[in-house]
């Protein structure tokens, strides 16, 4: 039955019936491909999702799809409602970085690796992931694909030259391993669009985590995103690896926290006051926000793990990194927790080995934090649609988010010195309770905070 389905699939892209654009914008495309599966009724809102990263090499001994498939509960518990899956595909054979080369460098777009095991294989992860009430995106390379990626030799026209006529790497870049495409070919774009279909269509999933998105014009996302959301009946959430404001008009629910990320690292490693978060946060919603939109906030991923440190490296060790922790995910934003971060995991993974995480060495106190941090986050409507405000100061992170009938106070002391943190008279006259323990906590002119302890509190 599956070689029957695939050598449909081919019939129908090689006869030009695959494609998913359209030119009538209103218009409901005709089925590229057999849909797999119904339509998960129970995807979460932009404002609330939870999304968990993970590296499929390193989730699992195995580093196969099949090893996140064993965790899902885990996951679950956390409180985690989007699952993203680090690129799936087969990986180009020039590995310019090394190892089993870069998951960014895509020889196959509408095939998963034999690395990380089938579509079937994927097919039942999102079963199971739908009946835990958790969506699962894809990470999406658009930009670019591995020199041995078939549309090389097939479409060369498909790819940017230099004046010898050459295919180049990405302008501006060191990517040796992968080779640069030409938004400027419709016949490509089209490829493109029906490739990500496909996974919409023959998978199920939910949505994409797309890489390097500012490179990529936003027509091209604007037509990809337009179709994508005419496959199934429900929302699909599409997440910017990119911080132009512009995304979210080419229909991008989320773009991504490059400059809060650079503010927390200053705080720490160059003894910044933490105001710099606030005037990140400033700079990240500048030009035509809207109090709908949100960014992706963390303080990890895959990158900076391998190139920065962990957490624990950056952000003074266990209560440091969970202190920060709480203003990313609070922060007026959607919170992306890196796989194995939950439990103060001590060791940098890199992405381009199988490089197993130890479960084993789970720090509990660490991770019943982040259960509680993010099971607050899940039902504070202020937290996940409110106004922001900050009254930072040097030592302490501090702002509100407040809707009209809800408002949360965050104070995070940022460094490891015990610090007073002058309270502004606007807080002090609130009723207060403390938001985990639901406690009346009476806030004064002056609070004293302990090395890298927060408060969260509520009215």
């Amino acid at each position: 039955m599956k070689l029957f389905l695939n050598i449909v699939f081919a019939l129908l892209f090689t006869s030009g019936l695959a494609s998913c654009s359209s030119s009538d914008n209103n218009s409901t495309p005709s089925p590229a491909y057999p849909q797999y599966g119904t339509p998960f009724t129970n995807m979460p809102k932009k404002e609330d999702a939870i999304i968990y990263q993970v590296n499929l090499r390193a989730f699992s001994q195995a580093g196969t799809i099949k090893g996140v498939q064993d965790r899902l509960t885990s996951i679950q518990e956390l409180g985690v409602n989007v699952i993203y899956l680090m690129p799936i595909y087969p990986v180009g054979i020039v590995r310019s970085a090394g190892g089993l080369g870069s998951p960014y460098s895509v020889r196959d777009y509408k095939a998963v690796s034999t690395e990380f095991g089938t579509l079937e294989d994927l097919r039942i992860l999102v079963d199971e992931a739908h009946k835990k009430n958790m969506a699962v995106i894809l990470d999406w390379v658009a930009n670019h694909t591995s020199w041995d990626n078939a549309w090389i030799t097939a479409h060369p026209d498909w790819y940017q030259k230099d004046a010898s006529g050459n295919i180049i790497i990405p302008p501006g870049t060191n990517y040796n391993d992968v080779a640069q495409l030409d938004f400027n070919n419709t016949e490509m774009k089209k490829a493109m669009i029906d490739a990500m279909s496909y996974w919409v269509y023959s998978a199920n999933i939910d949505g994409f985590r797309c890489d390097y998105a500012d490179a990529v014009p936003q027509s091209f996302w604007s037509e990809a995103i337009t179709s994508l959301r005419k496959i199934k009946n429900q929302n699909i959430l599409m997440l910017a690896e990119g911080k132009k404001v512009n995304q979210f008009s080419a229909g991008f629910d989320y773009t991504f926290g490059f400059e809060f990320y650079g503010g927390l690292k200053k705080v720490f490693s160059e003894s910044k006051p933490t105001t710099v978060i606030q005037d990140a946060n400033a700079l990240e919603y500048a030009n035509n926000y809207d109090n709908s939109q949100r960014i992706v906030r963390y303080t990890s991923n895959h990158d900076v793990n391998l190139s920065d440190g962990t957490p624990l490296e950056l952000f003074g060790g266990k209560k440091g990194s969970v202190a920060t922790f709480v203003v990313a995910a609070y922060m007026k934003s959607v919170p992306m927790i890196y796989n194995a971060q939950e439990i103060g995991y001590a060791k940098r993974i890199d992405y381009f080995t199988k490089n197993p995480i130890d479960w084993n060495t789970a720090d509990a106190s660490i991770l019943a934090e982040y259960k509680k941090i993010i099971a607050f986050r899940n039902t504070s409507n202020a937290i996940k649609t409110g106004i922001y405000k900050g009254f930072s100061s040097d030592a302490v992170s501090a702002f509100t988010m407040e809707t009209t009938t809800d408002k949360v106070l965050v104070l995070a002391n940022l460094t490891s010195l015990t610090t007073k943190y002058i309270v502004p008279p606007a807080l002090t006259t609130t009723s207060w309770k403390d938001a985990f323990t639901g406690t009346a906590t009476t806030v004064t002119s002056e609070i004293t905070l302990q090395p890298y302890q927060y408060l969260v509190l509520k009215n």
